[in-house]
């Protein structure tokens, strides 16, 4: 189930704050590291309740240039869980989201950094402002996301962090 009570500002749900950022986004739209295309929030909702492809895991796996190991850790998804879902070919609606915040999290990485290659290392990085630890696995809860997501938001306006 989508997590409706955490808002964040203008009473969106906070998963979608970015999402809705990447949806107005020209050069990288949303849903590219996991390989699907949203056409909006309706559209994204459906996916992600339909569950998305395990396509969606190799895809976010390859553009952060990680092992799997590290992606099930960031993601929750257990190592016996994911082969199952290798095998029915879609991931469950909670996974899907947690794989989805991760994708959309490295998508406006590269929108802010410029490249992929710099997003990649930046994800992998120890950083002072998330005190020490790196914006992956700072990324595997829901407040940990909107915390990189506000980083990348002071990285893209020149905010010393």
């Amino acid at each position: 189930m989508l997590k409706k009570n955490a808002r964040s500002g203008g009473g969106q749900p906070a998963g979608f704050r970015l999402a809705h950022r990447l949806l107005r986004s020209q050069s990288n739209p949303m849903g590219a590291t996991v390989g699907q295309r949203f056409e909006n929030s309706a559209d994204m909702i459906a996916t992600l309740k339909e569950g998305l492809p395990i396509s969606a895991f190799e895809a976010v796996k390859e553009a952060l240039g990680i092992s799997e190991q590290a992606l099930s850790e960031v993601t929750r998804i257990a190592t016996r869980t994911l082969t199952r879902r290798k095998r029915e070919g879609r991931l469950h609606t909670d996974e899907s989201e947690r794989l989805l915040r991760i994708g959309l999290l490295f998508d406006r990485a590269v929108e802010v950094l410029g490249t992929r290659e710099a997003a990649q290392q930046w994800f992998v990085t120890p950083l002072q402002a998330l005190g020490g630890a790196t914006p992956l696995d700072y990324a595997d809860t829901e407040p940990g996301a909107r915390e990189v997501e506000d980083l990348l938001g002071r990285i893209a306006h020149g905010v010393f962090s």
